[in-house]
């Protein structure tokens, strides 16, 4: 008696599936832009630019990888700009008080996860929608940053004790090299790669942004899925403020400003749609990496910042254009 064994699928089936793939455009995209950059400039596809840009993103991806569960479950979060300029002034308060910095830096990421667990009871329990909900505290989260530091700036000291160990999560190179915000982009990405493609709440949350009232029907606690989706997305903005404070020693109540709609421009590139349901953490991904070597090609070629506004808005608004095609052509089909 033989042993069966599963059909294997022929490489044109997963060929096919391939170019499927809703990363596919992007990705073939990047791909294209990376080539008009090493035309345009001779030193963009230098290691060290490349390695800067890594630095450059890392931020955004951070941010982008909570915000992504919380786009996929049908909802928004614009404050993400504010909470990560609340918990790098807290962490930077902290530590020029003498706190221990590993301490610090604690204290601002769980700022940032008490906010984000804020906004989202505001959402299930209230019932406000997220864009309301987060329109608002993106004002509360931004003035209680300014009321806390009274609206100046705070610089911190390699005088001081620990920012030259605090410093090094935003400065460091690990073999002289690779930048560590880029490492830890690199980590936070990949958990949220198998947290949205391997888990319970990854599943629940695809099932959430589907179809809300399917979801509840069979058994799924679409509160509280949609509560963990707004928690994390606190939590990596908090990650991000204190790299960010770490990276500059410096921080002021404005700082962050309109991070929220980089991060959310990453996201709607990367694939993922504004209405929930679909997207995936590897098209985020591409699109933070594809928002940050447009914009350094832009610089690189001494293109004016006004222009990279305009630039990253028509990127933006052919994405979502590509998206609302594609969505009518699988209803037609």
């Amino acid at each position: 008696m033989t042993a069966t064994t599963a059909p294997t699928r022929p490489p044109a089936f997963r060929l096919q599936n391939l170019f499927r793939a809703r990363e596919t455009g992007v990705l073939a995209a990047l791909v294209l832009l990376f080539l008009l950059g090493v035309v345009l400039s001779p030193s963009f596809a230098q290691p060290g630019n490349l390695l800067s840009v890594g630095q450059q993103i890392a931020q955004i991806g951070i941010m982008a990888v909570g915000s992504t569960l919380v786009i996929i479950n049908g909802e928004i979060d614009l404050s993400v700009g504010s909470v990560y300029a609340l918990s790098a002034i807290t962490t930077g308060m902290a530590i020029a008080d003498g706190v221990p910095w590993t301490i610090a830096l604690i204290i601002g990421v769980v700022v940032g996860a008490l906010a984000g667990l804020l906004n989202g009871l505001a959402v299930v329990l209230l019932g406000v929608p997220s864009f309301i909900v987060t329109l608002g505290s993106l004002s509360v989260f931004r003035g209680v940053a300014l009321l806390i530091s009274d609206g100046a700036p705070i610089s911190l000291s390699s005088d001081q004790p620990g920012v030259a160990e605090f410093t090094l999560l935003g400065q460091g190179r690990l073999f002289g090299a690779i930048p560590m915000q880029l490492i830890i982009f690199a980590v936070i990405a990949a958990l949220g790669i198998v947290l949205l493609s391997r888990s319970r709440l990854g599943f629940n949350t695809y099932a959430v942004g589907g179809n809300q009232e399917s979801a509840r029907l069979v058994g799924i606690h679409v509160k509280r899925v949609k509560l963990a989706a707004f928690v994390l997305s606190g939590l990596t903005a908090g990650i991000a403020g204190v790299l960010g404070l770490s990276f500059l020693s410096y921080v002021q109540g404005v700082t962050g400003t309109g991070l929220e709609l980089t991060v959310i421009s990453a996201i709607i590139i990367g694939g993922a749609a504004l209405f929930g349901g679909s997207g995936t953490m590897w098209g985020t991904v591409i699109g933070v990496v594809f928002i940050g070597l447009l914009q350094n090609i832009l610089n690189i070629n001494g293109i004016s910042s006004f222009w990279q506004t305009v630039v990253t808005g028509l990127v933006i608004v052919a994405a979502v254009a590509a998206d609302t095609w594609q969505r009518k052509r699988k209803t037609r089909a």
